[in-house]
């Protein structure tokens, strides 16, 4: 940055002169700023910058200092893309961007996504820093569908390359045979002259593009290498006397039709790597049907609003979120869940959008349209993960960046060691060529993407949503996993086991219930439902109520002052509970949790009015669960906030190696971090609501949506999503981990195998410049081709 330049930077939080004088300070202590103005009415900062300085570092700064930068984002289609320099070069381009905050580039999905400053780094300026790259971009729309899997039409140049190669090679095969069918310099010439200049002419657009920006790719090292044998080959023609010297035409035509063959195949093979999000976006309708005043209208999707109420006949998708309210049926919810089996609906029932309706007419009134469906939320968090760069790729950016550059000059040295040393400048020139053309950037920049894509494509199709790619690395480490018991293990539908009232509390079990039920009519809570249940209408009243978060709930009914919870809140309250010892051990023992009633006195003291015994069903696949996590080598644990007895219990029941009871929601997250330290990393499984915080705290979170399907919350506080509440998708989210790792490991060995043993066969002459091109050409293919391979994952069964 030679001259002095402005950027301004819209800052949140301010509230008085002082704040202004703290983010200037803060601003101005940053290496490169000359000077910082604050304006408290427009909320922005003005700083003035004398040589280049990070964006990223100046809005760390002001947060540093207390308050917030807005951020937003931007994702961009790059068009022209091959190789992984190609990636570090857009990335480059698009960082240099005044308020751009970070750029990831991925080359598997040609997409950018774009971390900016709000009000910052327009997406004009976006696609001119593209175009000065020397590719060409377009905004991505939040709502775009992906594109559809149009064929390649670059098949015919294929074959047209295939066919007017093909008589340069008849010689060489000849040769073999013992036959001489060598062709004319003239006719090599014309047959390789096309195939060079005409169906290679990408090569030469892409590499000097590529060239005058400062930088190289794998086009500029094809372009180099064909033009080099082409050239030899003209050099060699024109200084013979014989009239038929040894030309390497076929050299330079057959290596562009490889090539070419390759890059039809790679494209192929990326198609089939967003499958899954087709298939997902194949599942909503274009149209609705809905009924307004008596009448069936039909209206196109987009124009649905919610509260609309929408006929669904048999054999139908349902086309928005929403609860049945009339009819039933059953709905297969399999391309969403996972599930297999077609699930029963009825009035009441929550449908979730894109799921087929089967065999009767239903009603729904929809909850939730457009991009704030289920649907379009399971579609933006596959895009995101498959966008998003693996921790791994890191290693992959850094040889790229600097990957062309090298080639380059290994194939410079060839030259002149054969050259110098041998004094046969035609072979140096030859194994030159063969050098620029086995290097393969492409492969090593489809290598991590493309698992990734596949990998979290196949865990969607089976209920199974990795939100970043992040967390699909770090889960094959995974050696603790962690559940929460009601909802993941349990069915979370408890039902009220047993009500006792105290000997002198003048109470019966009706009059129990009711006390109870009074004071958690209005909580959503399952224990509260469960009493609610079986208490006998009508209600009393209930005044002053409040929560006592990890504990119960106090408020006044009929004059008295009750509290209902757990044992510690009656610890805490002084309550003597020795009438119901004995009866409390045996319910918790049969794995029973228990909540006791009290009620203070005119003398300020609580007497114990009943103890309340609920039951909770273990989930049919978690036993099994549990054994499968372990048969992959992993310790369980549950953290439950029941009593010692009934969490105990349930952890008997299903082989659970260790089992932490009594915990309070907010001390979830501290067991975690406390198993993080001494076990390495950490799974923790919960309903992503309650258990948010510990979610937050493991190495990897995974969320279990209950029967009301993924909420906001769910999908947001962890890495995975379990779109059904199966256990059993814990240990497969595991397994698709280990087999994606797997895949990038392997893809990353290949290619860099291709260029780690080949460039120095090349160098020393023992790969010919064909069978280098063919190298060249199948290796992003073989790196594609393995990643697809995990479409063919399946859950271990039984």
């Amino acid at each position: 940055m030679n001259s002095a330049t402005t950027l301004t930077l819209p800052v949140e939080g301010m509230t008085c002169a002082s704040c202004v004088g703290r983010v200037e300070r803060a601003l101005a202590k940053v290496p490169g700023v000359a000077q910082a103005s604050v304006n408290l009415a427009t909320e922005s900062a003005a700083v003035t910058l004398d040589q280049r300085v990070a964006t990223e570092t100046l809005t760390g700064a002001i947060e540093r200092a207390g308050y917030a930068v807005p951020h937003e984002s931007t994702d961009l289609r790059i068009e022209g893309m091959t190789c992984a320099s190609c990636v570090a070069r857009v990335e480059r381009a698009l960082q240099a961007v005044p308020g751009v905050l970070s750029a990831s580039v991925n080359l598997a999905t040609e997409q950018a996504h774009v971390e900016r400053i709000k009000g910052a780094a327009g997406a004009a300026a976006l696609m001119a820093a593209v175009a000065k790259a020397g590719y060409a971009a377009h905004v991505v729309a939040a709502d775009q569908p992906a594109p559809a899997a149009t064929p390649s039409r670059d098949g015919w140049k294929v074959v047209a390359a295939a066919l007017l190669s093909l008589p340069l090679v008849l010689p060489m095969l000849g040769d073999l045979a013992g036959r001489h069918w060598m062709l004319s310099p003239l006719v090599q010439w014309m047959l390789a002259t096309p195939v060079q200049f005409w169906l290679g002419a990408r090569f030469y657009r892409a590499g000097w593009k590529a060239l005058a920006a400062g930088s190289g790719n794998m086009d500029l090292l094809v372009a180099l290498g064909t033009s080099a044998a082409y050239g030899l080959s003209l050099w060699l023609w024109w200084s013979d006397a014989s009239g038929m010297p040894h030309l390497y035409f076929e050299s330079a035509a057959v290596v562009i039709t490889l090539v070419l063959l390759g890059k039809w195949l790679e494209a192929r093979a990326k198609r089939q790597t967003t499958d899954a999000i087709r298939a997902l976006q194949s599942l909503r309708p274009e149209t609705a049907r809905v009924r307004r005043e008596g009448v069936d209208l039909e209206v196109p999707v987009a124009e649905l609003a919610v509260g609309d109420l929408v006929v669904v006949r048999p054999g139908e998708r349902f086309p928005a979120d929403g609860r049945v309210e009339e009819g039933r049926s059953h709905a297969d919810e399999s391309l969403l869940t996972g599930e297999s089996l077609p699930v029963a609906k009825q009035p009441g029932e929550r449908i979730t959008g894109g799921a087929l309706n089967a065999e009767g007419l239903l009603l729904v009134r929809t909850q939730a349209v457009g991009a704030e469906s289920t649907l379009a939320r399971i579609v933006r968090l596959v895009e995101s993960a498959q966008a998003a760069k693996a921790p791994i790729q890191r290693l992959v950016d850094q040889v790229s960046a600097v990957f062309v550059p090298v080639v380059v000059g290994i194939a410079l040295l060839t030259l002149l060691a054969w050259g110098l040393l041998t004094g046969d400048w035609a072979t140096g020139v030859l194994n030159a060529v063969a050098v620029l053309v086995i290097a393969c950037p492409c492969a090593l920049g489809l290598a991590t993407p493309a698992a990734i894509m596949v990998g979290t494509g196949a865990a969607a199709r089976r209920g199974i949503l990795i939100k970043d790619a992040q967390a699909l690395e770090v889960a094959h480490a995974v050696r603790v996993v962690a559940f929460d018991k009601t909802g993941t293990l349990t069915e979370g539908r408890p039902r009220l086991a047993a009500a006792e009232p105290a000997p002198d509390a003048g109470l019966d079990r009706d009059g129990l219930v009711a006390l109870a039920a009074a004071l958690q009519s209005g909580s959503e809570h399952p224990l509260a439902a469960a009493v609610l249940a079986e208490a006998k209408a009508p209600l009393q009243s209930a005044s002053d109520l409040r929560a006592l978060p990890g504990r119960g709930i106090a408020g006044t009914v009929a004059g008295r002052e009750l509290q209902l919870g757990s044992t510690r809140l009656m610890d805490e309250l002084g309550i003597a509970r020795e009438a119901l010892a004995a009866r409390g051990e045996a319910l918790q023992a049969e794995g029973r949790t228990l909540s006791w009633l009290a009620a203070r006195e005119a003398d300020g003291r609580w007497q114990l009015l009943g103890l309340l015994a609920f039951g909770d069903t273990l989930k049919p696949a978690a036993a099994e669960a549990i054994a499968t996590l372990k048969r992959l080598g992993l310790r369980t644990l549950m953290i439950s906030g029941d009593n010692a007895g009934s969490a105990n219990a349930v952890g008997r029941a299903l082989g659970i190696d260790d089992v932490r009871a009594e915990v309070l929601p907010g001390d979830k997250a501290a067991v975690v971090a406390s198993l993080r330290e001494g076990a390495g990393k950490v799974a923790m499984v919960g309903d992503g609501i309650n258990d948010a915080p510990a979610l937050a705290a493991a190495d990897v979170g995974l969320a279990m949506a209950g029967e009301q399907g993924g909420t906001d919350a769910a999908m947001q506080a962890a890495g995975i999503t379990l779109m059904r509440g199966d256990p059993a998708l814990v240990a497969q989210a595991i397994e698709i981990s280990r087999r994606t790792t797997a895949k990038i490991r392997q893809n990353l060995f290949w290619a860099f195998f291709y260029n780690v043993v080949g460039i120095p066969l090349a160098a020393f002459g023992l790969l010919n410049p064909v069978v280098a091109g063919a190298a060249m050409a199948m290796s992003s293919v073989s790196v594609l081709s393995n990643a697809l391979l995990l479409k063919r994952w399946a859950p271990e069964k039984k």
